[in-house]
């Protein structure tokens, strides 16, 4: 019976962190604490990395993060629930009540700042304060009512590698705004591509979340490749401002070219395949890049 008993509580205990995982969206997460990072491998000076500090800055950026994402869920349940995609999430599924996901979510949040704020100092908790504020009462509310949400959400999106360079060096500079600069133009190509995909889906909780209201026309199609030209000059920036070497630059380049290539053939195909590997491209260029970045710096 005791056996029977702790077995149960352990079913239900692992059930609660998986919702909470997904709540947090953890691989997204992991992804956006992964750019932070590489922000802060940008600033460290030679000889002062500390394994403690990169850890307690995974730890605060995975709360701030995740908190962002659960009170976005909060308050998009009910669009939620018309969507294939997110229909398993736990509030959509009502193992989680939406109290309690706004507990655990402003208790998450509360102390990923704590934690950027004692650690790094005042600018880095503030940062995470306002790419969490931006995303969840800017971003969230904006993507019912207009597809310039896409540019609002661009900006909490970028904070990551300028909160990253910002907890090394205690300052804000050239050096973090140019990081934020190259994620903020990576993510029109990069988010336009998962829109151009899941635009059916996002359709029926009425997102219209493409630059065109016409959707997958060759107007959004044009504004994508567009996009994607300009990002490639500003992924070479660090180089052309003495930041890092020539072949972080040439790796920028030629992967910026990439995605360029795959966003031509969107605009000649306006097929959802072709969405789809420009979206992976993206993928593939954003922490390629950054690990460059860190590894050519001057």
């Amino acid at each position: 019976m005791e056996r029977s008993k702790t077995y149960a509580a352990r079913v239900v205990v692992g059930a609660k962190l998986k919702d909470i995982a997904a709540l947090f969206k953890l691989r997204l997460s992991s992804l956006v604490v992964m750019s932070a990072v590489l922000g802060y491998g940008m600033g460290i000076p030679a000889g002062g990395f500390n394994i403690v500090d990169v850890l307690l800055l995974i730890l605060g950026g995975t709360l701030v993060t995740g908190a962002s994402n659960a009170l976005n869920q909060v308050i998009e349940v009910e669009q939620d629930s018309l969507m294939s995609r997110t229909a398993s999430r736990p509030l959509v599924r009502r193992s989680m009540g939406i109290g309690e996901a706004t507990a655990i979510a402003l208790v998450a949040g509360a102390m990923g700042t704590i934690v950027l704020w004692l650690t790094f100092g005042p600018l880095t908790g503030i940062l995470g304060l306002m790419s969490l504020f931006m995303y969840v009462a800017l971003y969230t509310p904006m993507k019912r009512s207009s597809s310039w949400a896409v540019f609002v959400g661009a900006f909490p999106g970028a904070f990551p590698p300028m909160l990253g360079y910002v907890a090394a060096t205690g300052h804000f500079g050239l050096g973090p705004g140019l990081l934020f600069a190259m994620q903020f133009m990576w993510q029109f190509p990069h988010f336009w591509s998962i829109a151009w995909v899941l635009n059916d889906d996002y359709a029926k909780a009425g997102y219209h979340l493409l630059p065109s209201r016409g959707g997958r026309d060759r107007y959004s199609a044009f504004l994508v490749v567009m996009y994607t030209l300009f990002a490639i000059p500003v992924g070479m920036l660090p180089w052309a401002f003495g930041l890092t070497g020539v072949w972080s630059a040439i790796i920028a380049a030629l992967l910026g070219l990439y995605m360029l290539f795959h966003a031509l053939r969107l605009l000649r195909t306006l097929d959802k395949a072709d969405a789809r590997r420009l979206m992976f491209a993206s993928f593939l260029y954003l922490p390629v890049v950054q690990l460059a970045y860190v590894l050519d710096k001057m």
